[in-house]
């Protein structure tokens, strides 16, 4: 952390205002998640805003699957020393394939169970998706699998966000543990990639820019 935050100072001059802003927030956030090691349901909140201070834009516009996908494929692709695929295949491997197995956290099972779709249609999707998670796992495709991680934490992060979990449940812990565990060793290599890299990672204004207020 103390790393990520002296580069961030190093190279804050020669960075626009909008990016500078970007990674300053989605630091605040990653600290404060280090922080929070016995708070699992914050952890997991606090991470999940570093991540989208980083990448989220007009909200008004969805942040849908094409935008994400185009943002990890561009980290991934600038990320030369290949830290994002050694989280992914070597170092976080078996939390990650444990997450990807997990039905609690795929949408389309809550689907069915809010009546949305057939259980028929619930257990193909399943498939479908796993016989894809399979597909990257043997080509070691790191975009494929950050996108069906990433839509899974999605699913996670709403049933928190929208209530639709209890504080400190039994239930939901080791999706939420091995969750916080992704994204906290993610986010940072996240950061580093962008601060590396910033004349062609700069996104551009956040939704919400600091206001001076008079």
């Amino acid at each position: 952390m103390m790393m990520l935050e002296e580069i961030f100072k190093d190279k804050k001059a020669e960075n626009s205002d909008q990016f500078n802003l970007r990674i300053h927030r989605g630091l605040s956030w990653l600290k404060k998640a280090k922080q929070l090691d016995q708070e699992l349901d914050l952890q997991f909140i606090a991470l999940w805003v570093s991540f989208n201070a980083i990448y989220a834009q007009d909200l008004l516009i969805s942040q849908d699957k094409q935008s994400l996908r185009q943002f990890l494929h561009l980290i991934c692709q600038k990320d030369q020393e290949d830290k994002i695929y050694n989280i992914l295949w070597e170092k976080y491997s078996q939390p990650i394939r444990l997450l990807l197995d997990n039905q609690y956290i795929y949408q389309g099972f809550w689907d069915y169970q809010n009546q949305k779709i057939s259980l028929d249609a619930c257990k193909t999707g399943l498939l479908e998706e796993k016989q894809k998670v399979l597909h990257a796992l043997g080509q070691k495709d790191s975009v494929d699998i950050l996108m069906v991680l990433f839509n899974r934490l999605y699913t996670l992060r709403n049933q928190i966000v929208h209530g639709g979990a209890t504080y400190n449940s039994s239930v939901n812990r080791p999706q939420l543990k091995d969750a916080c565990r992704i994204l906290d060793a993610l986010l940072p290599v996240f950061i580093l990639v962008l601060l590396e890299n910033a004349p062609s990672l700069d996104l551009g204004k956040p939704f919400y820019p600091v206001v001076q207020v008079s």
